[in-house]
C-alpha cells in the first residue's frame, strides 16, 4: 500500500492521453502531471537538450514525492528513459516498449507503420524494439514534425490539421495494417488519422498501452493506493499558460481540473 501519487511528464499536453487512460483503468490512483509546453515540441531538439529538459521534469516530480514516474512522451522515452530508470530507486516507465508489443499483437500481415517526432524516428527505437521482439515484422517509420504543434495550439479539429495530416501520412496509406501513434500528442488527432489511413488500419496508442504496465508494477511492488482513501486529488502543472493547457485538458479528460503554472527558473534550480 502506497498513497503517494504517480508522476507523469511530457513535453506538453500530449501526455494527457496517457493520464486519461490511467483515470479510466485506475481511478483510485492520484496523479501529478508536468507538461513542458513552454519548450514544446521536444521532437526537433537535439538529444542533449531533450535529456537536460527531461531531467528537470523528473527532478520536479521527485519534489512532489511520487512513487512512480511515467514518461508520457515518446521523445523523452527514446532519449532519456534508460538513463533515468537506472538512476532512480522508484519504478520509471516509458511508452515505447508497450506500444511496440501491442503493434506486434495487432498486425495481421506483419506490416507496421510508426509515426513520431523527428527525434523519435531518428532514434529508430520503435523499429529496433519491434524487430527485437519479432524479427519477421516489416516496419516503416515516418516523421511527422507538424503534428505535435497542431495539438499544442489546440488546432486538432481545424481544416489546417486535416490538410497537414492528409499530406503527411500519404506515403503510408495502403502500405500498413497497423499504425503506432508514436507520440502521445497524436491520439488527440486520432479521428483525422483514422480517416486518412482507412477503417481497416488498427491505430496503436502507445501511451494507453503503457497503463497496463503501470497496473502490473503497482501490483508487483504492492504500491497500490488504498481503496479506502475517498478523495482523489490530482495536480497538473505546465511551464506555459495554465489557461490554454486547461482548455485542452478539460476537453480531453472531460472533467474540470486545476492547473498551475511552474516557473522554468525554479525547474532549473
Amino acid at each position: 500500500m502506497d498513497n503517494r501519487p504517480i508522476g507523469f511528464l511530457d513535453s506538453g499536453v500530449g501526455g494527457l492521453t496517457v493520464v486519461r487512460e490511467l483515470m479510466r483503468q485506475l481511478p483510485h490512483e492520484e496523479i501529478v502531471y508536468i507538461g513542458d509546453s513552454a519548450r514544446a515540441p521536444y521532437g526537433p531538439r537535439p538529444a542533449e537538450q531533450i535529456r537536460e529538459y527531461t531531467w528537470e521534469l523528473v527532478n520536479f516530480l521527485l519534489t512532489q514525492n511520487v512513487k512512480m514516474i511515467v514518461f508520457a512522451c515518446n521523445t523523452a522515452t527514446a532519449v532519456a528513459w534508460e538513463e533515468v530508470k537506472e538512476k532512480l530507486d522508484i519504478p520509471v516507465l516509458g511508452v515505447i516498449l508497450p506500444g511496440s508489443s501491442a503493434a506486434i499483437k495487432s498486425t495481421r500481415n506483419g506490416k507496421i507503420g510508426v509515426i513520431g517526432t523527428p527525434m523519435t524516428i531518428k532514434s529508430d527505437i520503435y523499429h529496433q524494439k519491434i524487430k527485437l521482439l519479432a524479427p519477421q515484422m516489416n516496419v516503416t517509420s515516418l516523421s511527422c514534425p507538424k503534428f505535435a504543434p497542431l495539438v499544442e495550439s489546440n488546432e486538432m479539429t481545424s481544416s489546417v490539421a486535416k490538410k497537414v495530416v492528409y499530406e503527411t501520412l500519404a506515403p503510408l496509406v495502403g502500405k500498413v495494417d497497423t499504425l503506432v501513434l508514436g507520440c502521445t500528442h497524436y491520439p488527440l488527432l486520432r479521428p483525422i488519422i483514422q480517416n486518412v489511413m482507412g477503417p481497416n488500419v488498427k491505430l496503436i496508442d502507445s501511451g494507453a498501452e503503457c497503463i497496463r504496465d503501470v497496473s502490473v508494477l503497482l501490483n508487483y511492488f504492492e504500491i497500490n493506493r488504498s481503496r479506502t482513501q475517498d478523495d482523489v486529488t490530482h495536480a497538473f502543472y505546465t511551464t506555459a499558460s495554465s489557461q490554454s493547457f486547461k482548455e485542452i485538458a478539460v476537453n480531453w479528460l472531460a472533467k474540470d481540473i486545476d492547473v498551475q503554472h511552474v516557473d522554468l527558473k525554479k525547474l532549473n534550480k
